[in-house]
C-alpha cells in the first residue's frame, strides 16, 4: 500500500484505485483522531463546576469523533485494508498537521479553554459551504471536502471494478457493531457493500458540517434521534455565547438565548510543553511522572481500539474504562502548576503532552493483552470488566 506521505506528495485527489481508497481511508482515521487530543485539552481545562454547557458540547463531538474513527475502520476492513492504531505513526506531534489538508490549515495546537481555542476548533470543523474549494494539486480546506473526495473514489471505483472486487466476503468478523459499541451520539453500524460505505461517509461529515447547508446532523434523518447541532454549530454556540434558533441558517449568526460562558474559568497551559521538559524538574515536582503515565494509558487506549478493528470488535467495551482514567489523569494534570516556575508564576498550569512512540506501545500490547485474556470478551456475551478494575457505576458518554 503507498504511504500517506508518498500519496500527499502527489496532491490531494479523488482516490483512483483500491491501494489509494485505503490510504485515504487510513488517513480518515488519523484525521478523527488527531482532534481528540485538541477537544481533550480544552474540555479537561475548564475548571470543574464551571461552563458545563460548554464542557458538555464538547464531550458530545469529542465521542462523535470516536464513532467517525470507528465507522472508518469499518470501511477500510469492508475495502480489504487493515486499521492500523496501535503505533507511533498514528499519533501526530502537536502542533499536528491533519493529513492531506492544505498549507492555509495551520497545523493544529493543544489549546486551554479559551476563544483561541475554539477558533481552533471551528476551523477544524467548518462546512464546505464557507469554505473555498481545495486548489488544483493542494490539499483540502475543509473535511468535508475530504470525505467528499472519498465518496467519488468509492462510486468510481466500485463502478470501474465491481462490487464484489471492491467489498470481498469474509471480512464481516472484522466490523464493529452496535452490540460493540457505547452510545455515542449516532450507532455503529457495519459496511459490506457501496450502500453501507456511502452511509458510513454520510454520518461522519453530516455530524461535523450539517445537512445539506442546514445548522443540523442528520441523526433524526438516519438513526430516529433526536436532531442536534453539527460540530461546527456546537462549537459556534460556545464561541458566540449564545444559542442557534431553529430557523437559524449556516452563515447567520445563532439568534437564540444567551449561553453563560466564563472564559476566566480555565487552567492556562503552554500547549508546546513537552516530558523532556517536565523532567527536568522531576526532583521538585511529580508531574512528570504523570505525565509519562498518562502518556502510556493513552497508548492503551489505542492499543486497545488496535485490537477491536483487527478481529476482535468486543475489546471496544476496554475503551470506556481507559476513558475515565484519562480524564481522571487529566484533570489531576491540569491541577497542578507547570513545574517550570518561571511558567507556573504566570499562571500556567501542567498538561498532558500526548507524545507516543513505540516503547509506549510496546508495554502498552502487553497489558491490553493481558486484560483482554482476563476479561474474555465472548461474542454475544455480556463484557465484565469487574476484573480489570473497581465497579465506580461511572459511564463516559
Amino acid at each position: 500500500m503507498i504511504t500517506a506521505t508518498e500519496l500527499h506528495e502527489k496532491g490531494f485527489h479523488v482516490p483512483r484505485d483500491l491501494g489509494e481508497l485505503r490510504t485515504f481511508l487510513q488517513a480518515a482515521m488519523e484525521v478523527e483522531h488527531l482532534t481528540i487530543p485538541v477537544y481533550m485539552t480544552g474540555m479537561y481545562t475548564i475548571r470543574p463546576g464551571t461552563n458545563r454547557t460548554a464542557y458538555f458540547a464538547i464531550r458530545s463531538v469529542l465521542m462523535e469523533e470516536m464513532l467517525h474513527m470507528t465507522l472508518a475502520a469499518n470501511l477500510l476492513n469492508a475495502v480489504g485494508g487493515r486499521p492500523r492504531v496501535g503505533r507511533a505513526e498514528f499519533v501526530g506531534k502537536y502542533p499536528a498537521k491533519l493529513p492531506f489538508s492544505s498549507d492555509d490549515l495551520p497545523p493544529v495546537p493543544l489549546q486551554h479553554f479559551s476563544p483561541g481555542a475554539l477558533r481552533t476548533f471551528l476551523r477544524i470543523e467548518q462546512p464546505r459551504s464557507m469554505t473555498p474549494p481545495p486548489q488544483e494539486g493542494s490539499g483540502w480546506t475543509s473535511i468535508g471536502q475530504f470525505y467528499d473526495a472519498l465518496r467519488q473514489g468509492v462510486l468510481q471505483i466500485v463502478d470501474r471494478e465491481g462490487e464484489r472486487a471492491v467489498f470481498p466476503p469474509g471480512r464481516e468478523h472484522l466490523q464493529v457493531g452496535p452490540d460493540d459499541f457505547y452510545n455515542s451520539g449516532g450507532e455503529v453500524f457495519a459496511v459490506h457493500d457501496t450502500k453501507s460505505a456511502l452511509l458510513a461517509l454520510r454520518v461522519i461529515s453530516e455530524q461535523g458540517e450539517g445537512v445539506s447547508d442546514t445548522i443540523w446532523d442528520s441523526n433524526d434523518l438516519i438513526f430516529k434521534e433526536e436532531r442536534t447541532l453539527a460540530h461546527y454549530f456546537r462549537f459556534n454556540e460556545i464561541y458566540t455565547g449564545r444559542s442557534y434558533g431553529p430557523h437559524d441558517r449556516p452563515k447567520d449568526l445563532p439568534s437564540g438565548p444567551l449561553i453563560d460562558v466564563s472564559w476566566e474559568d480555565t487552567r492556562p497551559i503552554h500547549g508546546d510543553s513537552k516530558v523532556a521538559d517536565y523532567e527536568r524538574f522531576a526532583s521538585t515536582s511529580d508531574v512528570y511522572a504523570r505525565a509519562v503515565e498518562f502518556n502510556s494509558r493513552y497508548a492503551a487506549l489505542l492499543t486497545s481500539l488496535d485490537r477491536a478493528f483487527n478481529g476482535k470488535p468486543r475489546v471496544m467495551a476496554l475503551a470506556v474504562p481507559t476513558m475515565l482514567e484519562l480524564r481522571d489523569r487529566a484533570e489531576q494534570l491540569h491541577h497542578n502548576p507547570h513545574p517550570d516556575p518561571a511558567l507556573a508564576a504566570l499562571g500556567v498550569f501542567a498538561s498532558p503532552t500526548f507524545e507516543l512512540g513505540r516503547p509506549q506501545f510496546d508495554a502498552a500490547a502487553q497489558a491490553v493483552d493481558a486484560d483482554i485474556a482476563l476479561a474474555g470478551f465472548e461474542t454475544g456475551e455480556p463484557v465484565d470488566l469487574s476484573a480489570l478494575t473497581p465497579a465506580t457505576g461511572e459511564t463516559f458518554a
